[in-house]
């Protein structure tokens, strides 16, 4: 993959003023303090195949969403067995550098869903840091030169999906939540060497989501939603500050900050609250699939259920058969969720889940994507293309609405110039909303990128930015 002359080329290019004042653009999950806005600019709102394409590269599969360094976009991908952090021109889309992370064995992964390179990367505008479930942390500098890397073992992750967390670089020290089975733990890590600065065990086993940055009158805090309960640590001692109990038992979204206070929705299957969605017996699934009637479902017979492309997850042995005793082994797991949407408020300590949480509602939650705080709302999208619209302040429900673009959504919403983008996982629909609009204000609905998109886009330049299966576009007005 490496192009030697264009590395030469652009090897000096991160040197520039103009690069460094550019380069924090949108520098990790979500963008700008993870908020997934970037406010200022004006990327268009139609877009589509053929429509207001700068330009459009190939690249390697691929999970992580993209970031802007300087004058690249950087994302990670997994090529020929191999594992790769990759840098783009955002002039034009020409590969600048790649470089391989080697990983001695790689995590299990679900190969319809998952990618052993699902991370994004994060940057301080000096430092690029790229985490893989399968090896551990590696900084790069803007040239693709690495400084360090902090090696662990394959991640071992809930009925072996694969990892979905993403690093954090804040006031410099770069932060990984690590939430698997084999010795699960928070991490901070000095940027500019990699050495150790806290280390902090945790009990939650299972999560896929990135950890949010808060910044309080009671110093800066890393909020770590998890099995069971979300914490905030405290960023210069790893202390426990806070923890709020009651979260989904697979928390895949992420929660955010804003104008001082902590919002979080997220939904996993399994809360026997939850009147729309009830996993379903054992039983339901024998009487539907098992059609040699042995009392097992095989990989063939689960081809007949919503199930098919999770066969191998749930086959706790790997013997080829689910059993009824592996099946009530993920219903009890699952069933410790407690799904739901609510904002906080800073100043807690010890258990705060009944006095610091300001509303709480638990209709219309995102599964992957995580929501979006955007002009007095904080929005979400539901499996089925489901926008709802809250409240910031209140927590009341001011709309929901059905999208076109129905089916499952991985990629959160981002926001820029009034108005949010939510783009649909099967075929990369982008569908564009008014942001702040007291009523559902459909500003565009755009033509199906033709490929599955579960990564966030990202914003920079009057620019979208997107990563589908197999490509990457910057969508912009400007020509």
């Amino acid at each position: 993959m490496r192009n030697l002359s264009v590395i030469l080329l652009f090897a000096f290019s991160a040197l520039n003023a103009s690069a460094e004042d550019k380069s924090l653009a949108w520098p990790q999950f979500r963008g700008p303090n993870g908020s997934g806005i970037a406010e200022d600019q004006k990327p268009p709102t139609e877009l589509g195949p053929e429509k207001n394409v700068k330009w459009k590269v190939a690249v390697p599969s691929g999970m992580s969403s993209p970031i802007i360094v300087g004058d690249k976009v950087v994302v990670t991908s997994f090529d020929d067995n191999k594992l790769y952090t990759v840098a783009f021109n955002r002039a034009d889309g020409s590969e600048v550098w790649d470089v391989n992370a080697p990983a001695e064995k790689l995590e299990s992964f679900n190969k319809a869903f998952g990618s052993p390179a699902a991370s994004t990367c994060a940057t301080d505008g000096k430092h690029i840091v790229s985490y893989f479930g399968s090896c551990g942390l590696f900084c790069y500098d803007t040239n693709g030169e690495e400084l360090w890397r902090h090696e662990m073992p394959p991640a071992e992750t809930l009925a072996g999906f694969g990892t979905g967390t993403s690093p954090l670089i804040v006031d410099g020290a770069v932060v990984l939540q690590r939430d698997v089975s084999n010795d699960p733990k928070i991490i901070a890590l000095d940027i500019n060497n990699g050495f150790a600065l806290w280390e902090k065990s945790r009990e939650s086993k299972s999560s896929f989501c990135t950890p949010a940055v808060w910044k309080t009158t009671a110093g800066t805090q890393i909020v770590a939603p998890g099995y069971g309960k979300m914490i905030g640590y405290n960023l210069k001692s790893g202390a426990e500050d806070w923890f709020v109990e009651g979260m989904p038992a697979s928390c895949c979204a992420s929660p955010v900050a804003a104008d001082g206070n902590l919002y979080f929705a997220a939904w996993s299957p399994g809360d026997p609250d939850d009147k729309d969605f009830k996993m379903p017996t054992f039983d339901d699934i024998l009487k539907d699939a098992d059609t040699d009637h042995d009392g097992v479902l095989s990989k063939e017979e689960s081809l007949k259920t919503p199930f098919k492309d999770l066969f191998d997850n749930n086959d706790l042995n790997h013997d080829g058969k689910l059993t009824r005793d592996e099946w009530d082994t993920l219903v009890k797991y699952s069933s410790a969720s407690r799904n739901s949407a609510f904002a906080m408020k800073p100043g807690g300590t010890g258990d705060v889940t009944k006095t610091s949480v300001l509303w709480k509602q638990t209709k219309g939650l995102p599964y992957v994507s995580s929501a979006i705080l955007y002009r007095g709302q904080y929005l979400m999208v539901k499996d089925g293309g489901l926008i709802t619209a809250y409240d910031a302040k209140t927590g009341e429900q001011l709309y929901q609405k059905r999208l076109d673009a129905t089916g499952s959504y991985y990629a959160s919403p981002v926001a820029a110039n009034g108005n949010i983008y939510f783009t649909a996982l099967d075929d990369g629909t982008i569908t564009v909303l008014e942001g702040g609009a007291p009523k559902p204000h459909v500003v565009a609905k755009n033509p199906p990128l033709g490929e599955r998109t579960g990564a966030t886009p990202a914003i920079a330049d009057n620019t979208l930015y997107v990563r589908t299966a197999g490509h990457l576009y910057a969508f912009t007005n400007e020509k």
